[in-house]
């Protein structure tokens, strides 16, 4: 049976009962931090772990670190060239993914080991679900334990949001991010659905490997919670990788491709002109190789052109949307369909709380509309002694708030006077890996004004920054919004080279409530980023 303790255990012939202090369901960053400090404390904890791919979470196995390890082997691969020519690409993907599951699969097992090495905690892998408030049963390959427990805490994370296309779920070579970061073989062309930050990690990526990569995204406005700069700029650097993007499109079906790729049936708004065959109509993997939408004049869903037109994803049989009449509209078309052919395609459109299977109902745990488990300040669900930390409780989707969440709930087992609450919680940062990182932390300069804030916007381009002149990494810009009387930091935005370093001072002054000027005149070491911070808030 998958039970681990420093000591094995054998296979029990009746399905075996425990009592616990505490179980934790879930691997994640927040409840093996508690497991171990409930351990310290003299707790006896049972840690339930769905699958022992995940032992120590998303982030070491599925997540932050493997997509860092192959982002950075891609940054390497566009600087030395190797993404020049079929063979090299080749090498250099096989490579990088080699690289990524030694990372990982070192970091699992130093995971697991560190709990289930220790005296008071039992590793368990089987997938729990609750029988009433206090008690789980928990699914292992070799028979169901159940475990009664004094205080549970959920800790399941998220998991894709997989939209209702057809075909998405039956048509080889559609991958989630997991799947697209364990591949063997690198895709030549790749399809993303979604423009969203995951997406454009991955977008960059492959794009320094040398993929052909076309982003699809469902609305017209890129980046649409971003300032217009900030987006602009991010959207520019990536086009300047060779990413090319579609606005305004809608995947209305996924299907095997004639070649052994992958054909979607793409739905524009807003084109003016199109061909006259549907892609439903026609053969799988014919027609004309091309990137843009031939006649296509509204640059929001266009592509942007390309020196080598069979690069990117194949596109053809454009068709107009029918009018009430039924006659072709081809002056002013609510939508034109057409093909891409590819050989993979990213699902990335966003992740939803991992509560399937728990029956959540048998201990009174209530869900939001979201569908995330319920939880107050101090992250207590709606059923008593049970807590939900991370992703799986909808705040934001970051290792580094499941961590914080642990200090949330710790608060309230180990005696404080005050717990620390969510409310607590300030300034959260963000990065995205791009090529260029991008960072950010507290109000961009859309939300000041919505917030009727008086304001001061700060702008400086990297390229006016030595480090970055130094690296050979100019590109990009740097804004903060200061409030204009009292000086304080409302937030900034950093697309820079080291930018996920730069955030974490800013947000240090602005919890301090720091002003402006504390970092417009505080001596850093040179050369580095960190002192363009001199310069954007002078």
């Amino acid at each position: 049976m998958s039970i681990s303790t420093p000591n094995a255990i054998s296979t029990p012939s009746t399905s075996p009962t425990i009592t616990t202090d505490a179980l934790i369901i879930g691997f994640g960053k927040g409840g093996k931090t508690l497991a171990a400090k409930l351990s310290a404390a003299g707790r006896k904890v049972v840690v339930a772990e769905a699958s022992a791919d995940m032992y120590g979470g998303t982030c070491i196995n599925i997540g932050c670190l493997p997509s860092k390890s192959l982002i950075l082997s891609a940054e390497q691969a566009r600087r030395d060239g190797a993404n020049s020519t079929p063979e090299t690409r080749e090498a250099a993907f096989e490579a990088a993914i080699k690289e990524k599951r030694r990372v990982t699969s070192m970091l699992r097992d130093k995971n697991y080991h560190k709990l289930a090495d220790q005296d008071n905690i039992t590793v368990i892998t089987g997938r729990a679900h609750f029988t009433g408030p206090h008690s789980v049963e928990i699914a292992t390959a070799e028979g169901p334990v159940a475990v009664t427990a004094s205080k549970i805490f959920i800790n399941t994370g998220a998991t894709p949001r997989i939209p209702d296309i057809p075909g998405i779920h039956t048509t080889p070579g559609v991958y989630t991010s997991t799947g697209l970061m364990d591949l063997d073989d690198m895709p030549q062309r790749l399809v993303i659905i979604g423009s969203g930050f995951i997406g454009l990690e991955f977008a960059s990526m492959f794009a320094d490997f040398g993929t052909a990569v076309t982003v699809l995204q469902h609305n017209a406005e890129f980046l649409p919670r971003e300032d217009a700069d900030v987006a602009a700029a991010i959207r520019a650097q990536l086009e300047a990788q060779g990413v090319k993007f579609l606005f305004n499109a809608d995947t209305k079906a996924i299907a095997p491709a004639a070649d052994g790729g992958v054909r979607l049936s793409v739905a524009v708004k807003g084109m003016t002109r199109g061909a006259s065959q549907a892609c439903d109509s026609t053969p799988a993997g014919t027609g004309n190789a091309h990137t843009d939408i031939t006649g296509a004049t509204d640059t929001t869903t266009t592509t942007s052109p390309t020196s080598n037109p069979t690069d990117h994803a194949t596109m053809s049989h454009v068709q107009t949307k029918p009018s009430d009449d039924g006659e072709p509209r081809f002056a002013e078309p609510a939508e034109a369909r057409f093909c891409l052919t590819t050989d993979a395609v990213l699902v990335a459109t966003g992740r939803t709380p991992n509560v399937e299977g728990l029956h959540l109902e048998a201990a009174g745990v209530e869900l939001t509309e979201r569908g995330a488990v319920k939880v107050d300040e101090l992250l207590r669900t709606t059923a008593a002694d049970i807590w939900a930390l991370g992703d799986v409780n909808g705040g934001p989707q970051h290792t580094y708030i499941s961590l914080d969440d642990y200090r949330v709930v710790w608060s309230q087992l180990n005696g404080s006077d005050r717990p620390y609450t969510v409310k607590d919680r300030k300034h959260v940062p963000s990065s995205t890996f791009l090529a260029t990182p991008y960072s950010r932390v507290g109000l961009n300069e859309r939300e000041a004004k919505a917030a009727g804030l008086d304001y001061v916007v700060k702008r400086l381009p990297v390229a006016a920054v030595p480090k970055a002149q130094v690296m050979r990494r100019p590109d990009g810009l740097m804004k903060a919004i200061v409030e204009r009387n009292t000086g304080r930091i409302l937030g900034a935005m950093l697309l820079s080279a080291e930018s996920h370093e730069v955030i974490n001072i800013v947000k240090l002054a602005m919890d301090l409530d720091a002003p402006a000027s504390t970092l417009r005149d505080m001596v850093f070491t040179h050369p580095t980023i960190a002192e363009a911070l001199n310069d954007l808030l002078a």
